[in-house]
């Protein structure tokens, strides 16, 4: 009986471990990871170092944000943060203009993009 409630103890411990793993991984996501344009404004304009921003550049984007740009934002204020989701669809791109700072996006505008526009977009996803 004795080794029944020590199996049965070790399972639960071993699980509300896996939980605070689990948990505590999301928690640290959903509260440090920016979520849309203003708290990614907030996060670079704010940060205490280049390295300290380097967490939110996708792996193989580094050389895409520079040390000068983040010295740049960080010595300026922006008169304006908008968030914007560009669709390409081979021959037209299209640029969504949503709600920054929002819980839920918001569409504010649509416009399809002149193609010089659109060329210089298409070269900066290569």
């Amino acid at each position: 009986m004795v080794k029944k409630k020590k199996s049965i103890r070790n399972w639960v411990t071993f699980i509300a471990f896996a939980l605070l793993i689990v948990g505590g991984s999301l928690f640290y996501m959903y509260v440090f990871t920016p979520k849309n344009s203003v708290e990614l404004y907030q996060e670079l304009r704010f940060a205490d170092n280049f390295e300290a921003v380097q967490k939110h550049i996708l792996d193989g984007y580094d050389n895409k944000f520079k040390e000068e740009d983040f010295k740049y934002i960080q010595n300026n204020s922006a008169d304006w943060v908008g968030q914007f989701t560009l669709f390409d669809y081979g021959d037209k791109s299209y640029v969504v203009m949503t709600s920054p700072g929002t819980e839920r996006l918001k569409i504010l505008a649509v416009e399809e993009l002149p193609e010089d526009i659109r060329a210089f977009f298409v070269e900066l996803s290569e």
